[in-house]
């Protein structure tokens, strides 16, 4: 089976799982487990931070930077189809009792002019609490939902400026960073630098079985760790796990440069085919997104055929590149591809 739904279906190498079985573990709810606190002191220097957490999941770690920034009441600026708006099940809503205010954006991406036309500034004459607080920026890079397309570093200083001049902390949902560090040799920590949180995970592209990290100020992310424990993450000998990260990060952030490869040349050579639509101008890292007709009998006879992806539309399909699909596996999923919609379309 070549499996595209996601690049979180990688399974651990040999090499990493006996990293992860020589782990030395401790209890991380006591922080003293060495291999989370190693992961911890890595993740922030790679991202010029002071402190980190180590968390189960990105929607975890997203969730807490969300709580710590705002209180019951407050609002959240952010991209229309952003992971915390879309696909974390109304935990903003739910976990700190905020609105989330979406702003339909470019490819993912929006402006510093956005961000002051979506945050209400009230004359002098008005009771400043006429108008519900807004209290945090939240930007997502690279951008899921438009197809891992990548933020400018300069619309991000710029819109976080402006969120900062307008009194908003500002968090990025890195998720997917490593790729567009990867893809533009823009140092992560440089990207990191324009927020005061930074959440990273390491099961997607880099291949680790679990987690993700939340990063910032230490005080912020010692503060942080009441809401891991209120939100269910205190992890015990989590160590094991911990090491399966910290293998992710010393062998698998080059090769990220395949994925996006193989991605490029899936969805060029798609384009070519009259019964599918391609918008090459988002496929910027591991992530292509693809129209048809009718995209559930594409996916459904494409596993029929050995190829797993997933239909996300009336028309669209996601296929996502990891590092346990080559460049061979590529080259059949397309040959698969071009069979089915010749056939069905």
């Amino acid at each position: 089976m070549i499996d595209l739904r996601s690049d979180t279906i990688t399974t651990p190498s040999s090499a990493m799982r006996s990293a992860i079985a020589d782990a030395i573990v401790g209890d991380d709810v006591y922080h003293d487990d060495p291999t989370v606190n190693r992961l911890e002191e890595l993740v922030a220097g790679l991202l010029g931070k002071q402190a980190a957490m180590y968390v189960p999941t990105g929607t975890m770690s997203n969730q807490i930077a969300v709580r710590m920034h705002t209180q019951p009441g407050d609002s959240v600026v952010l991209e229309a189809t952003a992971h915390i708006a879309a696909h974390e099940m109304g935990g903003a809503a739910h976990h700190s009792g905020v609105t989330l205010k979406g702003i339909t954006g470019r490819l993912g991406v929006f402006d510093a002019e956005d961000v002051l036309n979506q945050v209400p500034v009230p004359h002098p004459s008005l009771p400043s609490y006429l108008f519900e607080p807004h209290t945090l920026l939240c930007i997502e890079n690279t951008h899921n939902e438009a197809g891992g397309t990548i933020w400018p570093l300069e619309t991000i200083d710029a819109a976080t400026t402006t969120a900062a001049e307008l009194g908003l902390a500002t968090h990025l949902d890195g998720a997917r960073l490593w790729n567009a560090s990867a893809a533009t040799g823009i140092d992560p920590a440089r990207y990191a630098s324009a927020f005061d949180t930074v959440s990273v995970c390491f099961s997607k592209g880099l291949g680790a079985p679990i987690g993700s990290a939340l990063v910032g100020d230490a005080d912020f992310i010692e503060e942080a760790r009441r809401f891991k424990q209120m939100f269910g993450g205190g992890f015990r000998q989590a160590g094991l796990i911990a090491a399966g990260a910290l293998y992710a990060l010393d062998h698998n952030r080059d090769r990220l440069l395949d994925d996006h490869a193989n991605a490029t040349r899936f969805a060029t050579t798609l384009s070519r085919i009259p019964a599918i639509t391609v918008d090459l101008e988002s496929v910027q890292t591991n992530i292509v997104y693809f129209d048809v007709d009718d995209p559930v009998i594409v996916v459904d006879t494409c596993l029929s055929e050995g190829l797993a992806m997933l239909v996300l539309g009336p028309t669209r399909i996601r296929a996502v590149f990891h590092l346990d699909v080559s460049a061979a596996d590529t080259d059949a999923a397309i040959e698969i591809v071009r069979r089915v919609t010749e056939t069905t379309m």
